[in-house]
């Protein structure tokens, strides 16, 4: 019989995802009915999108997991009506973006490439920047998109730091981890980037007295939750010199309000969260073996430990 499989997301995602989402699950051969709406005792798995609007899951009775598309599940681990498994998406294209657009950045600023803009005016002032090995880059957080992006930049003669609350060990990489070392961390960052999840833990970890264990003129970069950052003890230290300059992907509220002070900031660059996009045709792979997996009995990829918030 095949499985009923509900697709909770806004629906303009549905164009997208059916057919990339109804080929994965034929080359896992799942045989499954997808759709948008299914009698709730009838379904089997959802795969979630937090802004979906579903979020009473007591009706689902037959419910084996929750999938979700993004990497981020704060949205949700503290639902009292979710009682399945829940895994959060880890995919090669997500982890590709972010790679690519933390490397942007980081060569940006250390290359200092803002310096030498046309709309500074005309200058001849040679500041050669230091070789890749002598710049300090520190990255927060090093599950599976903080890693990806720690290696990259090591790969390249960064001198990378990765800073995790549990201990972890990657290859080419220092890393740290607990209260002592998160402030070693930070006193070594020269570019600070921020791929941690969001917790209780973990909210409002930069803020006034963090910040100011960075070097003085220090580059922050924050692709990961816009609420890991107390936004006026940044904006303080933008304009006190402490942080040099920022590039913020994320938000408490999306899209940016107008009237927040962040647009008035000469020193902030502001992305529209597209450091990393889900894309339909990585994660319907991941999904469908997600699927697979739980059909026979097999542990779930991205398991997430709803305890740790990730």
């Amino acid at each position: 019989m095949p499985l009923n499989i509900l697709f909770s997301a806004p629906p303009a995602m549905w164009p997208n995802y059916q057919p990339a989402l109804d080929a994965a699950l034929a080359r896992a051969g799942i045989a499954a009915n997808l759709a948008c709406s299914h009698a709730a005792d009838e379904v089997d798995y959802i795969i979630f999108a937090p802004d979906g609007g579903l979020q009473d899951f007591t009706p689902f009775t037959r419910l084996k997991a929750v999938l979700s598309l993004w990497a981020g599940v704060e949205a949700i681990t503290t639902n009292p009506t979710l009682t399945v498994p829940l895994t959060r998406m880890v995919d090669n294209g997500l982890s590709a973006g972010m790679v690519e657009y933390v490397l942007g950045y980081v060569l940006r600023y250390h290359l200092d490439i803002d310096r030498y803009s046309r709309a500074n005016g005309p200058h001849w002032q040679p500041r050669v920047p230091p070789l890749a090995r002598q710049r300090r880059v520190t990255v927060l957080g090093l599950g599976a998109l903080g890693v990806a992006c720690a290696e990259t930049l090591a790969g390249i003669g960064f001198n990378v730091c990765g800073w995790s609350r549990g201990p972890h060990r990657v290859e080419g990489i220092t890393c740290r981890f607990g209260p002592d070392g998160f402030a070693k961390a930070l006193a070594e960052a020269e570019i600070l980037v921020t791929l941690l999840p969001l917790t209780p833990a973990t909210e409002n970890l930069l803020n006034a007295e963090t910040l100011a264990l960075l070097p003085r003129g220090a580059r922050l970069i924050n692709p990961g939750r816009g609420a890991l950052i107390d936004d006026d003890a940044l904006i303080a230290a933008l304009q006190s010199g402490q942080i040099g300059h920022a590039t913020l992907d994320t938000f408490r509220v999306e899209p940016l309000p107008e009237a927040h002070p962040f647009w008035q900031q000469p020193n902030v660059t502001i992305t529209p969260h597209i450091a990393a996009e889900t894309r339909p045709d990585t994660a319907s792979d991941v999904i469908a073996e997600n699927i697979r997996r739980a059909q026979a009995n097999e542990p779930l990829l991205h398991l997430v430990d709803r305890r740790a918030g990730y």
